[in-house]
């Protein structure tokens, strides 16, 4: 990158800026033009200086020019007007000139901003193109949020100085002395004044603003590390929770601040002083005009109209003579933070941008064998943590690696898979070392996964075919770009980014691991994929947990409709139909709460994904009940409800798991109750608090007799509840009807989840394996209706969050496997991808993987580390690591066979 931020505009933006400095320069012209018109107006027909008398007249415009060395002159007589209409046409002349400086100023302003918006486009790019070009030893050395941070933000100034690089000391400077030109050519004397003043200003206030630089820099420094700080507690969060370090963290934080605040003060004080001591000077100037230019208008010197242009004249000059202090510190400002920037971006080592050049097709590279050559590989400390290691890897084999001391292995993983460059030797891929071969040839070649791996922000589907992701697999042609694609190519190209778009279609059909010709091939890799690493049940769970609303996918939702009849006709076949309690609107519904039959409705979620407590427990659910007087039915019912309750919770302590088995009770409420019957007990006459009934009354609202089983529901009351069900809706405030969608079995519900649209009832507590039997029916209907791939599509659309956190840790290590297999690739590098997994389901899942790669029709080799030494009679062959060396490579048998580390290792 360059040294000066200046050069770099000027480099960038040459053309550009050599335009709009023309147009500086022209603009010139009615600015000074506007500075002696003043004089003309107050002079001539106001003062009456060149009219003889009350009907003289004057020539408006004209003149008589020759031009030289040919002898030619051009003259115009003008058009003879009386004072009034001359004072009417100098201000109108004046008034143009206005018109035509704010123009000027208006498009310079615009071309300003739009040129320094484009560098601060191409800056931003630039560095985030550096960023991807780092080493891995130095990705291991920077923080993700201070870099976020620079790119974001310390690089906004650059956007605005560029504009005023060069044209703004043009503009101003100009300004600045057309002024004291101007003010020169009426009085000398005051000309040297204000030139002395202006040269004072100019030499004493940047002095004075180079500690303000100084403490800029600081404050960006600090602010810097904050963000950095604050990233990591984000990332540790968990690790902070279980450690009770909270409040450590607050006093790190706290201190940071304290610094961050004491430079800024400073800063503040060391603002005001230089505002202040540059305020006095540019007023002690008129102060000298007022006083001198009077004293010579006084003596007849200087005439009136003079001293007036001369004040206006200076009285422009204090504003860009300013706006030119604040551009030499804004220049000075930005030049320290470029250079900060450019330390970060400027590693001692950059990855050549032909490593990274696009390419559609894979490059032509023969990529057998796989090798390490005398491999050396060292951490971040300097120790060794492989050491001369040889080896090779030939298409189609299955190599199980092992480490018995130390992590050679998966340092030697980490190296075939260019997650770390080796401290000495070479990883050869073919005759190539892998650090000489584009990254298109390498990144599609071989395939690495780890526990580690990384999930972006987006659906299960994005990081699935992520690394499919290659080049844009459609060529976009000139004459079918819209307007709004044209400008957005032209805007990049002139920006220097990249030109490719992103919303095209990436993904390239011709990688992925199934590769049989047909549009069916990426489906078919995620599918496959997905059962090899167990991860299809997920994928439906989350399905099923998901919403859909019927208007965007009609025939799906109308789909599922007949799925929920087909599924209820099922179980009826095979003897099943007690297991599920369907909603019927004429009947009570005995497995679910007294609270859904009384609403009969699925309620939507507020966007925090908790139930919407103004519904299920709002002032309107309480007047209903009063209305169909059932409130002092509940209201009984939920003493009884609390005299059972806290006679089988009495004393015991929060955390027990009998709680889990209460709904809406938390060990609080328990106590509550508890306080609440003594009381009662104590005091016939006791007056009960309208918040102490409706708490008695909640305890009613989430009963379910089957599960609780303290007989206080009586057919009654049941009754009494389906019949307000009419109530309940008849008189629904307008504020809750979309927030509430009544039970219909042959219509879709968008506010419950498709689990609850298919199950359409609630599940018989009274048979604990009923979920399972379900479950069988439910999978046999979904493939026999056509259902299964919609239904995992569903699945696939779940948003994982940020770095995959709202997946559980497991499911991120299946997904990172996954997502390895949908590729098609020639050597599979798996570094322990599955660590916390039990041990028979990772057997199952190695197996799975083996079998899918070995369906390929491209052969081959897996290299696998494993963190189950058991495991390796699955693979061809076993190479064992030994602090850092290979100490034994064979077949499991053979190795099995001999007395070395491997089979004390396997034993």
């Amino acid at each position: 990158m360059e040294k000066h931020l200046l050069r770099y505009i000027w480099n960038h933006t040459r053309p550009q800026q050599i335009w709009i400095l023309a147009i500086v320069l022209i603009s010139m012209i009615p600015y000074f033009m506007a500075f002696d018109l003043p004089k003309q107006i107050i002079n001539g027909p106001i003062q009456g200086q060149g009219f003889n008398g009350p009907r003289a007249t004057m020539p408006f415009l004209a003149f008589d020019y020759s031009i030289p060395f040919v002898g030619w002159s051009i003259s115009f007589d003008g058009f003879e007007m009386n004072r009034l209409w001359m004072l009417m046409a100098l201000s109108g002349v004046f008034l143009l000139l206005v018109i035509i400086n704010g123009l000027f100023k208006f498009y310079i302003n615009n071309y300003k901003g739009r040129l320094g918006e484009r560098l601060l486009r191409r800056i931003r790019y630039e560095l985030v193109d550096r960023l991807l070009r780092f080493p891995p030893s130095t990705m291991r050395q920077i923080r993700g949020a201070e870099v976020s941070s620079m790119v974001k933000d310390e690089v906004e100034p650059f956007g605005g100085f560029t504009g005023d690089a060069f044209v703004q000391p043009a503009m101003l400077g100009g300004q600045a002395i057309a002024a004291l030109c101007f003010i020169v050519l009426q009085n000398l004397w005051l000309g040297l004044i204000a030139a002395f003043m202006v040269a004072i200003q100019v030499g004493i206030i940047p002095k004075m603003r180079r500690r303000l630089i100084e403490l800029g820099r600081q404050r960006q420094i600090t602010a810097r590390h904050l963000a950095g700080k604050v990233g990591e507690i984000v990332e540790g969060m968990d690790t902070i929770h279980s450690y009770d370090t909270t409040n450590y963290e607050r006093a790190d934080i706290a201190h940071r601040l304290g610094q961050i605040y004491k430079i800024r003060y400073e800063l503040y004080q060391w603002k005001f002083i230089v505002k202040f001591v540059n305020n006095f000077l540019s007023q002690l100037t008129p102060f000298l005009f007022y006083s001198i230019g009077g004293y010579f208008a006084l003596r007849g010197t200087l005439d009136v109209g003079q001293l007036v242009a001369v004040i206006n004249a200076y009285k422009d000059l204090p504003g860009p003579l300013k706006e030119l202090i604040d551009w030499d510190q804004a220049r000075q400002d930005v030049q320290v933070k470029y250079e900060q920037v450019r330390e970060q971006f400027e590693p001692t080592q950059l990855i050549e941008p032909t490593v990274h050049a696009l390419a559609v097709k894979l490059p032509d590279h023969d990529a057998s064998p796989l090798a390490a050559v005398n491999l050396t590989i060292v951490d971040g400390s300097g120790a060794s943590v492989a050491e001369n290691v040889t080896l090779k890897i030939e298409l189609g084999e299955t190599v199980a690696v092992i480490d018995n001391a130390g992590i050679g292995a998966e340092a030697v993983a980490e190296a075939f898979g260019r997650i770390v460059w080796p401290a000495s030797g070479k990883v050869m891929l073919g005759d190539t070392d892998i650090l000489e071969l584009p990254e298109a040839v390498t990144g599609r070649q071989m395939t690495y996964a780890s526990a580690d791996s990384y999930f972006f922000h987006g659906t299960l589907k994005d990081n699935l075919l992520y690394g499919l992701k290659h080049a844009p697999m459609t060529k976009e042609k000139e004459p079918k770009l819209t307007m709004a694609r044209r400008w957005a190519l032209n805007e990049a190209q002139m920006a220097g980014n990249s030109t490719h778009d992103p919303n095209t279609d990436w993904i390239d059909r011709r990688s992925t691991s199934v590769s049989r010709g047909s549009q069916d091939d990426v489906k078919q890799s995620v599918l496959g994929a997905l059962d090899a690493v167990q991860l299809t049940p997920d994928v439906m769970e989350l399905a099923l947990h998901s919403y859909i609303d019927p208007a965007e996918n009609p025939t799906l939702t109308e789909r599922v409709v007949e799925m929920r009849f087909a599924l209820r006709e099922e179980l009826t076949k095979q003897g099943l139909g007690s297991i599920v309690s369907h909603f019927d609107f004429s009947a009570y519904n005995t497995e679910a709460t007294v609270r859904e039959n009384l609403l009969f409705a699925a309620t939507r979620q507020n966007g925090n994904g908790t139930p919407d407590v103004e519904i299920e427990e709002g002032e309107y659910v309480f007047e209903v009940l009063k209305t169909a007087q059932l409130f002092d039915l509940l209201y009984d019912m939920g003493l009884a409800i609390a005299e059972n309750v806290t006679e089988i919770f009495a004393g015991l302590p929060p955390e027990h798991p009998l709680f889990q088995q209460l709904e809406h009770i938390t060990a609080e409420d328990i106590a509550f109750y508890q306080q609440f019957l003594k009381r009662k007990r104590s005091r016939r006459d006791l007056q009960v608090s309208a918040n102490e009934q409706r708490a008695i009354v909640k305890l009613s609202l989430y009963y379910v007799e089957p599960r609780y089983r303290f007989g206080v529901l009586t057919p009654d009351i049941m009754r009494q509840i389906v019949a307000a069900r009419d109530i309940f809706y008849a008189n629904l405030p307008a504020a809750l009807r979309d927030r509430i969608e009544r039970y219909d079995p042959h219509k879709y519900m968008s506010a419950a989840t498709l689990r609850e649209n298919i199950l359409f009832g609630k599940l018989s507590h009274r048979s604990p394996d009923a979920p399972a039997k379900i479950r069988n029916v439910a999978a046999r209907l979904l493939r026999e209706m056509g259902l299964y791939e919609s239904f995992i599509g569903l699945g696939l659309d779940y948003d994982v969050g940020a770095s995959g956190r709202r997946l559980t840790l497991i499911q991120r290590h299946k997904l990172s496997l996954a997502r390895a297999l949908v590729r098609r690739s020639s050597y599979y590098v798996f570094n322990k991808p599955l660590p916390g997994l039990d041990r028979r389901v990772q057997e199952e899942i190695v197996k799975n993987v083996l079998h899918f790669l070995q369906e390929q029709d491209n052969n081959p080799s897996v290299v696998w580390v494993l963190s189950n030494t058991s495991l390796s009679r699955l693979f061809h062959r076993v190479i064992v690591f030994d602090r850092g060396h290979v100490v034994e490579d064979g077949t499991f048998e053979t190795l099995d066979m001999k007395s070395g580390i491997f089979k004390s290792l396997v034993a």
